[in-house]
C-alpha cells in the first residue's frame, strides 16, 4: 500500500478478503491461522489444529434505520451459524459494539444471542456500548473481573489472550486511545513472558492506522506495539470498522471484522456511517452471516509466520 494512512479505493477493496459468519482462528503449532466458518480450510483446520477460537464483532442492538432495521435478526443469523459450524473451538470473542445506546434492553438480547452458540464469550467495549455511566453497565456484565477501566488478559492452552479498552477516552476526529494507566498495565501483564508464547490482542478500535481522517487508528497504539513485538506470534483483532481488511508487520498480523448490523464505507468513501443505499437483497451479503468466497482464490486471510530465533 503507498500510503497506509490513507488508502485509495482500489488498495482498500484489495484488504476487503472475506464476508461470512465469522472468522474460525486455528492454532496450529502455536501458529494462528483464520478461515470462514464452514469453508474448507476451516474444516481441515478444525481437524489438524490444537485451539480454535471464533470471532464475531458489532452487532449493534438497537440500531433501526436502514439499512438494517432489524439487527437483533442478524445476530441471530450470525449465531445459529456460530453454533452449526464452530466445530471444536472452545470461546467467542466479541470485538464491540455489542449494542447501539447502551440500553439494558440491548444488552439483554446480545447477551442471550451470543449464548446459544454454547461458547465461553469474551468482550471488549464499544463507543457504543459507553454511553451511559462511563459505561460501567457494560463492564459489569461483560467484563466481570476486568480490571476497572475494562481491560484484562487469561490463558487457554498456552495462547495469551490480552483484551483492551480503547473507546472510553475517544480523541479528536474519533481517534481511540488506551491511555497511560493500561499501558502501563499491558507492560507489566506481558513482563517475564516467553517471546515463543503466541498472543492474540482483541479492543475494538484497529490498532492501526487504517483510515486517520475517519478516526479509524488509537492513538498511542505505538506504544502498546511496541511491548508486543518481541514475541513471535502476535495477532491484533479489532472490530469498528464494518469490513475485513488485513495488514502483517513483521510478526503483528491486524484483522478487522466485519458487522453482523451493517456494512460500512471503504476508506475514501462518502462517509464512515452505515452504506444505506444497498440493492434489495444485498444486506445479508455484506455481513457477517453469508459465506462467499474469496478474492483471491481460497487462501487463508492470514498465516502469521514466527520468525527464525523467536
Amino acid at each position: 500500500m503507498d500510503n497506509p494512512d490513507h488508502p485509495n479505493r482500489r488498495e482498500a477493496l484489495t484488504c476487503m478478503l472475506w464476508a461470512g459468519s465469522g472468522m474460525l482462528w486455528t492454532f496450529v503449532g502455536g501458529v494462528p491461522r483464520s478461515s470462514m466458518l464452514g469453508s474448507a480450510q476451516a474444516e481441515e483446520a478444525r481437524a489438524t489444529g490444537d485451539f480454535s477460537f471464533v470471532q464475531i464483532s458489532d452487532s449493534h442492538i438497537g440500531f433501526a434505520n436502514p439499512p438494517n432495521t432489524d439487527p437483533a435478526t442478524t445476530l441471530e443469523e450470525a449465531t445459529a451459524q456460530v453454533r452449526a459450524r464452530h466445530g471444536s473451538a472452545e470461546l467467542l470473542i466479541h470485538t464491540g459494539d455489542v449494542s447501539h445506546l447502551s440500553r439494558p434492553a440491548e444488552f439483554d438480547v446480545a447477551e442471550m444471542l451470543v449464548r446459544g452458540t454454547g461458547l465461553d464469550a469474551h468482550y471488549v467495549p464499544g463507543e457504543h456500548d459507553v454511553l451511559v455511566e462511563n459505561g460501567r453497565p457494560f463492564f459489569e456484565r461483560f467484563t466481570r473481573g476486568a480490571r476497572e477501566g475494562g481491560w484484562y488478559s487469561f490463558d487457554q492452552h498456552g495462547v495469551h489472550f490480552i483484551g483492551l479498552n480503547n473507546v472510553s477516552d475517544l480523541r479528536a476526529g474519533g481517534l481511540g486511545r488506551l491511555g497511560e494507566t493500561q499501558l502501563e498495565w499491558l507492560e507489566d501483564d506481558l513482563q517475564g513472558r516467553p517471546a515463543s508464547q503466541p498472543i492474540v490482542v482483541f479492543a475494538h478500535i484497529p490498532l492501526w492506522t487504517v483510515y486517520r481522517d475517519w478516526g479509524w487508528g488509537t492513538e498511542d497504539s505505538e506504544q502498546a506495539l511496541s511491548y508486543l513485538r518481541r514475541f513471535g506470534s502476535v495477532t491484533v483483532l479489532n472490530g469498528h470498522i464494518h469490513q475485513v481488511m488485513q495488514k502483517v508487520e513483521g510478526n503483528v498480523a491486524f484483522h478487522t471484522a466485519m458487522s453482523t448490523a451493517f456494512p460500512q464505507h471503504p476508506p475514501g468513501g462518502p462517509s464512515p456511517g452505515p452504506i444505506r443505499d444497498l440493492p434489495p437483497g444485498r444486506l445479508r451479503s455484506t455481513l457477517g452471516v453469508t459465506s462467499v468466497r474469496a478474492v483471491q482464490g481460497q487462501q487463508r486471510l492470514a498465516t502469521v509466520d514466527t520468525p527464525l530465533g523467536a
